[in-house]
């Protein structure tokens, strides 16, 4: 897939309607660069092989780890869950994301619902 050579973050994100369903918007080596919008929460999951990085945009938002500890997350902060760890995405608001993963990351990682997207799903 061709990407365009300079993405306007704000300009993709007023695009998407629906709620946990990234959009590839960029690709550097390896990794993707994903755009979301996020409301409630998604589901408890892990990603065996790969970490995450969460980018706020605009909004709040509160990865929630087992055991109980929380990391919240402010408009401009970034945050990295690592590989193997369960954790699960909150927003009380809408929020705007950035998403860096590596192109193998399946969605909801180890867990399949019905909010899952698979990478085409993404890059449409």
């Amino acid at each position: 897939m061709n990407f365009p050579e300079t993405v306007d973050l704000m300009a993709a994100l007023d695009g998407i309607t629906d709620h946990w369903s990234p959009k590839v918007v960029a690709r550097v080596n390896d990794q993707y660069v994903k755009v979301a919008k996020l409301l409630g929460q998604l589901v408890w999951h892990r990603h065996d092989g790969e970490d995450e990085l969460f980018y706020v945009l605009r909004g709040r938002l509160t990865l929630e780890y087992e055991g109980g500890r929380s990391v919240d997350l402010a408009p401009g902060a970034i945050h990295v869950v690592p590989r193997g760890v369960l954790h699960n995405p909150v927003a009380a608001e809408e929020c705007w994301i950035v998403l860096i993963e590596t192109v193998t990351t399946q969605h909801t990682g180890n867990v399949a619902t019905p909010r899952s997207k698979t990478i085409d799903q993404q890059l449409a």
